[in-house]
């Protein structure tokens, strides 16, 4: 695409956002909603909108090789991302669920489930790349010396005298011989046993003949059979039925996209690149060539000052403090919003007075800015002239403030001797100090000498800090779920669908570890559970969330720290170092596998000797000390979270994820990724509507163990002249133990123990209660008389 079309779709972006602040700001302030049905639709339809003007701002952000237009757009980018996460919470909070279903507001909007799908923003690891890089080298380094350490394995041989090893030399080659013999032997036996066949009956000339019409009879049936199969696939390929075969995944056209897009950015970070030099150059010439001016154009203004308040008063003023702002104050106008009255919100948000501040910039300098001598995109110095002046005069504020005073002083002083009047000297206890009550204690740093790099090194020789495996968030594949609403409606509680999972770790993880202005402003979550089957993806969504956001992953585990940092004043060190790491190179992912053992109800006796529960009072005095700026977050998973205590387990982690098994549709799509992952070729014997029936109640885990035991080197190397068949999965996944709907079941009875399952059932109680009445009234379900 060209400058122009990104261009167009940032003004058709900040139309959008106009048309939505008109929404979220009345004239008037609206009256409270009391119906949350009505609430949560309006909060739904805004929380979809945003999410599309998201995924537009971020191809923006991405594509755009203007380096002051790409401020703009990522203050409004990130701006964007904190207003739907305030919206989600809201979303929760109308609902009582973290999960939603909106299949009507989509259908208004004539949209389809993929658009709830949550972008994640592109900039989030490639402004981070080169700190990546450098992080991921030094931990193979640390790894590898680890490794040299460790003392190579012993092989211990048995040494066995040469008799013997003749001996079982030769009974193996014996062996061998009269298996090459046997075979022989049975094959001397039937070709004379063929032979006798043919002896034994004549054939005649008609006999030739009509086997000759036979197998004419076979050949033609096949070749006419393989002729039409072929019309017919070529008639579905030509209908978009069905994909090609002879049509390679990435077509020329896509990789000529992918191409420019890679061009653009290189031109992107040259142009950033010349940007960041202009800002030095422009300020240095600012300060030669405007500075001196400067500096006597304040020095005149607070002169003047010091005049008529001494004409007015009859003395000299006190001069602001540097913490106040220096002679800065002396002269600030108030501007038009601060006399304005904001009025009343129906949602006070964080983020909007960001969205306006970029509408605003966007209306006053781009909208209407004339940019044909700027063909080329590159940055433009008349606006970091604008943006520096500033900067400098701020600078020489400073020096004139320290000059001034020195002359202020000198003033009074000659004031005083012409009156003969001896001056007190100013009092410098003037300002009331804080009070001492409501001070919070202060952290205590229990490695004060030690560096970064030698706690860094030590976590990872003791395998708390490890690598994050390769993987996207897209590749915890599955679908939406479509019978949500229409089960809600009946007053049933749905199991989410894998997409909802998916959604609501790129809400709660992936945007807010993301991004620093969005975690600081937007609503704070610490810890987030991830609960299900053995299977399920729970591990594998902890590592997207390091991959996505270039996050380091912290293991504590209770299996991974049973034995390392012993007793309570080792536990407290080991949590120190975890802590005051991941705040220093945040973002960071601490990660608590199997977390039910460090909130068991009853310890067993087999872990008894483990201690899986010496986390159970440091963890949420470590989640205390996270405050808005730190970018760490806790996650746990747990197969069995109804072996610990609910009401301890839920004050630790503030978000519960229920991770189901996948259902029909995402079992379907699911085979189709491992299939082709795994190098499979789709074909017309392969049916994945019967695959998806046939492994219902099996996990995600199972099934790709499944297609890797099927999709060996050597199946691989057939598949052009033996395609794949269904039968072909079958007899493993008949080896495979599935996740029976009972377990399912005692997951959604745990989850309606938590304080957000309570909420949610008294909701659906309360729902009940009024459809009664309603008909008992002679009223339907909406409410109007039958």
């Amino acid at each position: 695409m060209s400058h122009s079309v990104y261009n167009k779709i940032w003004v058709d972006s900040h139309q959008t956002l106009s048309d939505l602040l008109v929404q979220e700001l009345p004239s008037r302030p609206p009256l409270p909603e009391k119906d949350r049905l009505v609430f949560f639709q309006m909060v739904g339809t805004l929380y979809i909108r945003y999410i599309q003007i998201l995924k537009k701002l971020d191809n923006v952000y991405d594509q755009m090789v203007h380096p002051q237009k790409r401020r703009v757009v990522r203050v409004v980018l990130d701006a964007v991302m904190g207003r739907i996460l305030e919206l989600k919470n809201e979303m929760v909070q109308a609902e009582f669920s973290e999960f939603h279903y909106m299949d009507d507001i989509l259908q208004d909007l004539k949209l389809t489930p993929e658009d709830l799908e949550v972008p994640i923003p592109k900039y989030f690891l490639q402004e981070r790349a080169k700190v990546l890089e450098e992080r991921k080298e030094i931990l193979a380094s640390i790894l590898s010396t680890m490794e040299i350490k460790e003392p190579p394995k012993t092989i211990v041989l048995r040494e066995i005298p040469m008799e013997e090893a003749i001996r079982l030399i030769q009974i193996s080659e014996r062996a061998r011989q009269g298996r090459l013999r046997a075979n022989f032997m049975r094959e001397i036996q039937r070709e004379e046993a063929r032979q006798k066949r043919a002896q034994a009956y004549a054939f005649t000339d008609a006999d030739f003949e009509r086997a000759g019409i036979l197998i004419q009879k076979i050949w033609r049936g096949y070749s006419q059979r393989k002729k039409a199969r072929q019309e017919r696939d070529k008639e579905m390929v030509f209908l978009g039925m069905s994909q090609d075969p002879q049509v390679v995944d990435r077509s020329p056209t896509i990789f000529r996209s992918e191409l420019i897009e890679d061009l653009r950015r290189a031109k992107r970070d040259a142009y950033e690149e010349e940007y960041q030099e202009a800002l030095v150059t422009v300020k240095d010439r600012l300060m030669e060539v405007e500075g001196p001016d400067m500096k006597e154009q304040m020095k005149d203004q607070i002169r003047q000052w010091f005049i008529e308040c001494h004409d007015n008063t009859g003395k000299f003023p006190e001069y602001p403090t540097d913490e106040d702002g220096g002679s800065s104050i002396i002269f600030a106008e108030k501007s038009p919003e601060e006399e304005e009255d904001p009025g009343l919100l129906l949602a006070p948000s964080q983020f909007i007075p960001d969205i306006q501040n970029g509408q605003k910039i966007y209306k006053t300098v781009w909208r209407k800015r004339d940019e044909r001598h700027n063909f080329n995109q590159q940055c433009e110095t008349e606006l970091i002239k604008e943006e520096k002046r500033k900067e400098v005069e701020a600078e020489i504020r400073i020096q004139v403030d320290a000059l001034m005073r020195q002359e202020l002083e000198t003033l009074k002083m000659a004031v005083d001797r012409d009156q003969s009047k001896p001056r007190k000297g100013k009092k410098g206890g003037k300002k009331k100090g804080k009070k001492k009550g409501g001070k919070k204690k202060k952290e205590k740093d229990l490695t004060p000498d030690r560096t970064l790099d030698s706690l860094y090194e030590e976590l990872v020789l003791q395998g708390i800090l490890k690598p994050a495996q390769e993987v996207k968030l897209t590749d915890f594949v599955g679908d939406y779920s479509y019978l949500g609403t229409i089960l809600r409606a009946t007053d049933i509680e749905p199991m989410p669908s894998i997409l909802d999972v998916r959604r609501n770790i790129a809400l709660y993880a992936i945007l807010p570890l993301g991004s620093t202005s969005v975690h600081e402003k937007g609503p704070l979550i610490k810890s987030i559970l991830l609960a299900g089957p053995v299977g399920t993806g729970k591990r594998m969504l902890v590592h997207a969330i390091c991959t996505e956001t270039g996050a380091n992953l912290f293991d504590l585990s209770p299996d991974n720290i049973a034995s390392k940092y012993p007793g309570k004043s080792g536990l407290q060190m080991l949590v120190h170092m975890v802590m005051k790491v991941a705040r220093l190179i945040q973002p960071s992912v601490v990660w608590i596998g199997d977390a039910e053992k460090v909130f068991y109800k009853k310890v067993p006796k087999e872990e008894k000797g483990r201690d899986p529960k010496r986390l159970k009072k440091d963890l949420p005095k470590a989640l205390k000390l996270l405050k808005p700026e730190d970018r760490v977050l806790f996650v746990g998973t747990s197969s069995k979270p109804f072996a610990a205590d609910v009401k301890t387990f839920c004050k630790a982690f503030e978000r519960i994820i229920l991770v189901p098994r996948p259902d029909y549709a995402a079992r379907y799509v699911l085979w189709k990724h491992l299939i082709k992952t795994h190098g499979g070729i789709h074909t017309n014997t392969l049916d994945y509507s019967n695959l998806a029936k046939v492994s219902d109640g099996y996990s995600p885990a199972l099934m790709s163990q499944v297609v890797q035991s099927v999709l060996s080197h050597r199946r691989l190397a057939q598949m052009d002249k033996k395609p794949l068949v269904t039968g072909e999965f079958l007899m493993p996944l008949s080896r495979a133990d599935p996740i029976y709907r009972e377990e399912e079941e005692t997951f959604k009875d745990w989850y309606t123990k938590t304080p957000m399952g309570k909420k949610r059932q008294k909701a659906t109680q309360g729902n009940k209660e009024e459809d009664s009445k309603g008909k008992g009234k002679g009223k339907d379900k909406k409410g109007k008389k039958k």
